[in-house]
């Protein structure tokens, strides 16, 4: 017999095997997840989910699908989060503080509680990039920010309304477009895919099998 575990799910209790995470426990249960579930390995940040374990205040995140289940745990997920989105159009903007006072100027409102790296999914340090943004470093923001799922679990604690994903993919957006060193290679492939150099190639492989398929993937010469 497996060992069980009490969970309570949305507020209601189950019993579920101890082995598992908290979106396999949520399957097991009975629930149908066609929301708050992506990609299954902790990438996507589809399934943010915050709980607690009776008799401990704390109040955590988590991505579900990379946390194992405890007994007495309360479980929320949150398949979606309401983060504030600006638009704008990248070819229009420039990498200078002035665009970040423009479209979120609510970051100049942190008040440095470090709540949103406490509650990091990816134990990011989320404080500090925002500081890189108010300052206008958006390299060093870029680099802070650079694994972040976008789960949202950050914003959800913080008491200025911030909306740090988007206020770092706005940082990545610029870096890549205006600061970091362009990268040769890439567009002279780029352009050989548009002149269609390998048009002849791609259609070969396409009509490959796809166990052949994954041969050849396999045992394809990987560069050192």
């Amino acid at each position: 017999m497996e060992n069980m575990v009490n969970v309570y799910l949305f507020g209601k209790q189950y019993r579920v095997p101890e082995n598992l995470t908290i979106m396999r426990a949520m399957e097991y249960a009975g629930y149908k997840l066609v929301r708050g579930c992506g990609c299954r390995n902790g990438f996507c940040g589809a399934c943010a989910t915050i709980y607690r374990i009776k008799g401990d205040k704390t109040l955590r995140t988590c991505l579900a699908c990379q946390t194992k289940v405890e007994n007495d745990m309360y479980v929320a997920t949150l398949p979606f989060f309401p983060l504030v989105k600006e638009v704008y159009d990248i070819n229009e903007i420039s990498p200078s503080q002035r665009v970040m006072m423009q479209l979120y100027p609510e970051i100049y409102a942190c008040v440095g509680c470090n709540a949103c790296t406490k509650a990091c999914t990816q134990s990011l340090n989320v404080m500090q990039y925002i500081a890189y943004a108010q300052r206008g470093e958006f390299d060093k923001c870029a680099e802070e920010s650079f694994d972040c799922v976008m789960c949202g679990c950050c914003s959800s604690r913080c008491p200025a309304g911030i909306s740090h994903p988007q206020v770092a993919m706005l940082a990545r957006r610029l870096n890549g477009k205006y600061l970091a060193p362009k990268s040769e290679h890439l567009e002279n492939r780029v352009r050989e895919i548009k002149d269609g150099t390998f048009t002849e190639l791609i259609e070969a492989l396409m009509g490959k099998p796809i166990e052949e398929l994954k041969e050849l993937y396999n045992t394809r010469e990987i560069e050192k």
